[in-house]
């Protein structure tokens, strides 16, 4: 279930962050020659956003029961996309057009081999574990790649031969959950 407010009243005297979203086509440039991808959702992302102290009152809404304000980014405020965004890219500045494209709450991460995926998938992960920030399991895709997908399905009839390789790879697959899970230190 999502609250949605009424801030009408509240966007109509907000200045109006203008951060920019990225161009759908300077993003598939920025993938050229890759063939192994993960995405990643963070978990009601812009709850993830405290709101500044200053404007908590801002937020501030009633129910029959009391009275309530938002200490995080609430979802119908104008600037909550952009201010979202913004914080995306400085968290994730260093690897932006190396192998990571930042849209709002997703986070994709591509690569051009297992290995070196691997290597980018933990840096977005422990990028994610030191900034507090979560993902939504249940909507994130690793590992997504049609030459996997035939590898699963192989594993998983139990035709795929002992190659240390396979064995690294699946095992791989099933750790990646258990470090998104892990609550950080």
């Amino acid at each position: 279930m999502r609250m949605c407010i009424d801030y009408c009243q509240l966007n109509k005297v907000t200045i109006m962050n203008k951060y920019p979203l990225p161009r759908i086509d300077d993003l598939f440039d920025q993938m050229q020659g890759a063939s192994v991808f993960s995405k990643i959702n963070l978990r009601s992302g812009h709850h993830q956003l405290k709101i500044q102290d200053s404007d908590v009152l801002k937020t501030a809404f009633w129910t029959r029961y009391n009275h309530y304000e938002f200490l995080v980014m609430s979802f119908g405020l104008t600037n909550a996309p952009a201010a979202f965004m913004n914080l995306m890219n400085r968290v994730f500045r260093p690897y932006i057009d190396s192998f990571v494209i930042v849209f709002i709450d997703d986070i994709l991460i591509y690569s051009r081999s297992l290995g070196e995926h691997e290597q980018h998938l933990r840096v977005v992960l422990q990028t994610l574990r030191e900034q507090k920030l979560y993902a939504k399991f249940s909507k994130c895709e690793f590992f997504d790649d049609p030459h996997l997908a035939v590898l699963r399905e192989t594993m998983l009839q139990g035709s795929a031969k002992e190659d240390l390789r396979l064995v690294h790879l699946a095992t791989s697959l099933v750790r990646i959950p258990e470090y998104i899970l892990r609550p950080p230190l």
